[in-house]
């Protein structure tokens, strides 16, 4: 019974302990996302986090716990219209550069004209530019 309970506090102190380390990482991350705070300010801060982990840890959620949140918000908004931008310029490029169907039809027209292409590819372009 003494083995069963040893092996519980070791996996209360894992959970304790893997929780630090998701609560440190994070407050490391949010120090260097933050432009407003001097480098002195944040070379401070990661030692007081070396030498006195969790009481500087629990200090700086308190204090700067609100800023985390808008910073963690923007740095989430700021990747999704990146990502959103993405994908507009790889669809836009996958379905003929974004152009409007009289554009195309208009390319095809000077295609046309210049003889590059005959009726009938013009008729096929104009058909899938209308679809």
């Amino acid at each position: 019974m003494d083995n069963f309970w040893s092996i519980i506090w070791i996996v209360i102190w894992s959970f304790v302990f893997v929780a630090y380390l998701f609560v440190l990482f994070f407050i490391i991350t949010d120090l260097f996302r933050d432009r407003e705070l001097s480098g002195w300010w944040k070379a401070l801060w990661i030692l007081f986090l070396i030498f006195a982990p969790y009481l500087t840890a629990l200090v700086y959620i308190i204090a700067r716990g609100r800023g985390m949140s808008e910073r963690q918000s923007a740095a989430a908004k700021e990747a999704r219209s990146e990502t959103d931008a993405y994908i507009k310029q790889v669809a836009g490029a996958s379905s003929g550069g974004g152009k409007s169907p009289a554009e195309h039809i208009a390319d095809a027209k000077t295609l046309l004209d210049s003889g590059t292409i005959d009726q009938a590819e013009f008729d096929k372009l104009k058909a899938k530019a209308l679809a």
